[in-house]
């Protein structure tokens, strides 16, 4: 979620490198399931973003009656539970992950934040939202970056120049964003203690 948030970013700024350098990624496009985001979220300007984790079905009400567009990603759902583990060992307020083969063991049961994998995304697969949503997944992204960067495109209806397009690749590539603050997390662990500091970038 992190790549997707830098790529569509730099999709609306054409390339332009101003807003990942200047502003971090949640306050970009800001949870929506954070409650100390409801105030921040209201003064957004036009064209808003948010992310979030949550199934269909747990969506904000104003959702269903909006004209909103999403992006669905989905992650092969054993990398999701190598990230989710790292996670909870690494965040101290969320419960101690224990083994990995525990933590395992609750993810296929959907004892984890966010519920059961294969329900989060049957609830997205079957949202009646015609054109107004797009899949595609984490694996797409590593296969063919340009691909994707073009779809999102189309589906927002953002025409690219061949000259942004290449700016927003080559500055969407995971290794480049591993060398922007902004982008990789490393402003926010200069605040928090060594066991709370997010992994974001692991791949």
């Amino acid at each position: 979620t992190t790549w997707l948030q830098e790529i569509f970013s730099l999709i609306v700024s054409e390339g332009d490198l101003t807003p990942v350098l200047t502003l971090q990624g949640f306050k970009r496009i800001p949870w929506l399931e954070a409650k100390q985001n409801e105030t921040f979220v209201a003064n957004l300007s036009s064209p808003r973003a948010f992310m979030s984790h949550m199934p269909y079905e747990l969506m904000p009400s104003t959702f269903f009656s909006s004209k909103a567009k999403v992006i669905y990603l989905a992650r092969n759902p054993k990398d999701v539970v190598v990230s989710q583990f790292y996670f909870h060992q690494t965040i101290s307020f969320l419960p101690d992950p224990g083994t990995f083969e525990e933590f395992t063991d609750g993810f296929l049961k959907g004892n984890v934040m966010y519920g059961k994998w294969t329900d989060h995304v049957k609830s997205w697969r079957n949202a009646d939202l015609g054109d107004r949503i797009l899949y595609i997944t984490y694996e797409e992204m590593l296969q063919d970056l340009r691909g994707i960067i073009e779809r999102i495109s189309r589906f927002l209806n953002w025409q690219l120049s061949e000259e942004a397009l290449k700016q927003v690749i080559e500055r969407s590539q995971l290794k480049t964003m591993k060398q922007r603050k902004m982008s990789n997390s490393s402003l926010v662990s200069q605040k928090i203690p060594d066991n709370m500091r997010p992994l974001h970038l692991r791949k």
